[in-house]
């Protein structure tokens, strides 16, 4: 799913806007036992409760593409036959009714989720009757041609309040409010299945992780059993690892300069093109800035080498997992400097004297702790 697709899709998920009857709940413990379970019709529900449950449900489809919303895609055989899509399948099909599917569903994620202070499980089936998009992007739901069924899932940490006064407007006072439980944010959760190209296709679901950093292999192997790419995090810290050994000596400042700045003009550009469908980077534009920055022949095939072996053959990657495009940032073990992205040719590396020194240019508006300094003309230079 791109991220018009999401946004779409997202938009929905108000009590005002959703064709959702109820959203179901189960409250697990730490110690993965179930608290309580519920429907919660959402016709009867106060504005600031479905504000609140609606708000919880929508952060799911919130995130970048790519790092906290992965697609998920079934091979033909599951699709076909296999527990873990028959079951999303039915949920779907009952919308989220069945007793004996739900609990059957709740498990799945209470056997393959722990979290310290236990969490609430919200889950809800929509149905969209999608409408017709013409040429000039105006919606028309008179002539809709599509109906998109989903169900939306939300696995959200509970927190423990500390006790504390609070105000009694009936008795003008204050009076201990005791430690109550709150349902926080999502730390994980799913849309089956995806909406891709504005309509159903149901070999595929989109996941989310409010972590980039965390890959919930368990979770995701109970109720999808498909292989997913590594998480954003890891996939950072693997390419800069490729980087590292493959390059050798030839890893220097201006070969990580050169990768970093092709990859930030590729991801400035899509933005600015509007393109729907999310950007990936291949490892044949990766050898491109290699070559550019002056990498020899040699460790540029290995850096290819190495790249089909760690993320795979042909592997396409979001360029905002193996880089920070917000910032250019050069670390010592005393010392680190960070640049704006498009002004990383500020700096240069040189060796002096046979000390090794990382230069900046400085030509104006020097500060040191808040103060402006000047630079003298022509000091000699003492290294």
């Amino acid at each position: 799913m791109n991220e018009k697709e999401i946004g779409e899709i997202r938009r929905r998920v108000r009590r005002d806007r959703s064709n959702m009857a109820a959203i179901f709940g189960c409250y697990v413990n730490d110690k993965k036992e179930i608290v309580a379970q519920f429907r919660q019709p959402t016709g009867i529900m106060s504005e600031n409760e479905a504000d609140r449950y609606f708000g919880l449900m929508k952060r799911v489809l919130s995130g970048t593409v790519g790092k906290n919303l992965i697609d998920v895609t079934f091979r033909t055989a599951q699709v076909a036959n296999s527990p873990e899509h028959k079951l999303l399948m039915d949920l779907r099909a009952c919308a989220l009714k069945d007793d004996e599917l739900r609990n059957a569903f709740f498990r799945k994620i209470i056997d393959t989720v722990s979290m310290d202070d236990g969490y609430l499980i919200l889950a809800g089936c929509d149905t969209y009757d999608v409408p017709f998009k013409s040429n000039d992007a105006m919606g028309d739901s008179d002539n809709a041609d599509e109906t998109y069924t989903y169900i939306l899932c939300a696995v959200c940490p509970v927190k423990q309040t500390k006790a504390n006064l609070h105000y009694v407007a009936e008795n003008k006072e204050f009076h201990d409010g005791g430690i109550s439980q709150v349902a926080t944010a999502p730390a994980l959760g799913f849309l089956f299945p995806a909406f891709d190209n504005r309509a159903t296709n149901i070999y595929n679901a989109l996941f989310y992780t409010k972590d980039s950093a965390l890959g919930h292999d368990e979770f995701i192997d109970a109720m999808f059993h498909v292989a997913m790419p590594k998480p954003a995090a890891e996939q950072k810290k693997s390419f800069e690892a490729l980087l590292m050994h493959s390059l050798g000596e030839d890893c220097n400042l201006e070969a990580v300069q050169q990768v970093h700045d092709q990859l930030r003009q590729c991801i400035e550009l899509h933005k600015e093109s509007k393109v729907k469908e999310p950007l990936l980077i291949s490892k044949e534009q990766v050898k491109d800035a290699l070559t550019q920055s002056g990498v020899s022949e040699q460790h540029v095939a290995k850096f290819s080498v190495d790249f089909d072996e760690t993320f795979g053959f042909e592997a396409e990657l979001h360029p905002k997992n193996i880089i920070d495009n917000r910032k250019f940032e050069i670390k010592t073990p005393d010392v680190s400097i960070k640049v704006a992205p498009d002004r990383s040719d500020l700096i240069e590396t040189r060796v002096i004297g046979g000390v090794k020194y990382i230069l900046i240019n400085a030509e104006e508006n020097v500060e040191v702790n808040g103060v402006s300094i000047h630079i003298g003309e022509e000091e000699p230079a003492t290294l």
